[in-house]
């Protein structure tokens, strides 16, 4: 599994590089748009094309660097990725380009195709493309169609989402446990089925209450980002798609460590989920004990 850091900073992506665990770095308007006030904040200029170069630069060829697209519409989709591919790919042959899945918003009258004809379009050309927002599986597998390099299945915001429903209290880097949450519409279902158990099938099956008990655990059939991250990894094994699934929005090592079991190609991560995944409290009282029993002996060898 490839693993990406989720940031514009370039203090960040050097520092992470440094620890030969990152494969890339994933941007987008937002992560770019912090990058840019916190180096305002400091009275410093920030010139955007040598910057975004210094990221492909410090990624290097082994590496991938996601940019995004502003425009909605297929021509310029095509265009500004164009501008972007021509830019900063020969930096190090490292570029993919970010586009929505879905290009439709606050009711215009652009329509939810121009992305995947730009994805289709581009793709042809041999520039790699990331396939942004998904949030469905029937999603991805539209992008992996129009030949997407990467799909990004947002996973916190599906998260969010499904707890919403539920009227669940949580903090955006709470866990949320998908599979505890299809036990529990299971065990609603059971229990509902049995204080009922005299209704016949065709009126079970028309019962408006039980439609409510499974269409209020899930979005879209959906129990949460991890089931969205498997299911899209299932139906891109079943048909032998290459493009990789690239599992985004993540936002504690809970999840992490259920992203890499269900499969996912690539993973990216904001910055301070690293040092999260690392610690653990008996790995620092080992630690400890190691430094407090260190004999002179054996730290003259080291001199």
């Amino acid at each position: 599994m490839k693993i990406f850091i989720d940031t514009a900073k370039l203090y960040e992506i050097k520092e992470a590089l440094k620890w030969g665990i990152v494969d890339g770095v994933t941007t987008n308007p937002s992560l770019i748009k912090v990058a840019v006030e916190a180096i305002k904040k400091t009275g410093k200029k920030i010139d955007m094309e040598e910057y975004i170069k210094e990221i492909c630069y410090l990624v290097g060829k082994n590496g991938s660097v996601s940019l995004e697209v502003l425009s909605l519409k297929s021509e310029k989709i095509m265009e500004e990725a164009q501008i972007l591919f021509k830019k900063f790919n020969p930096i190090a042959n490292n570029v993919a380009i970010k586009i929505p899945i879905d290009t439709f918003v606050n009711g215009n009258k652009i329509g939810h195709y121009e992305g995947l004809k730009a994805i289709s379009m581009l793709s042809g050309m041999n520039i790699p493309i990331n396939v942004t927002l998904i949030m469905t599986p029937e999603q991805a597998l539209l992008a992996a169609k129009a030949g997407a390099r990467y799909v990004s299945p947002f996973m916190a915001r599906v998260d969010n989402r499904v707890r919403e429903q539920l009227d669940i209290n949580y903090m955006p880097e709470d866990y949320y446990d998908s599979e505890l949450e299809k036990e529990i519409a299971s065990f609603k279902f059971k229990k509902y089925l049995e204080n009922n158990h005299n209704k016949s099938i065709a009126n079970l099956y028309e019962d408006k209450n039980i439609k409510d008990i499974v269409s209020s655990n899930s979005d879209t059939g959906v129990y949460g980002g991890l089931d969205l991250v498997e299911q899209i990894v299932k139906i891109f094994d079943n048909y032998n798609f290459r493009t990789e699934v690239l599992a985004a929005s993540v936002r504690n090592k809970t999840q992490f460590r259920e992203v890499a079991k269900v499969g996912a190609d690539v993973i990216t991560i904001p910055f301070f989920l690293f040092e999260e995944i690392l610690q653990h409290p008996r790995t620092e009282i080992g630690l400890r004990t190691f430094c407090e029993n260190i004999v002179e002996e054996y730290r003259e060898l080291l001199k």
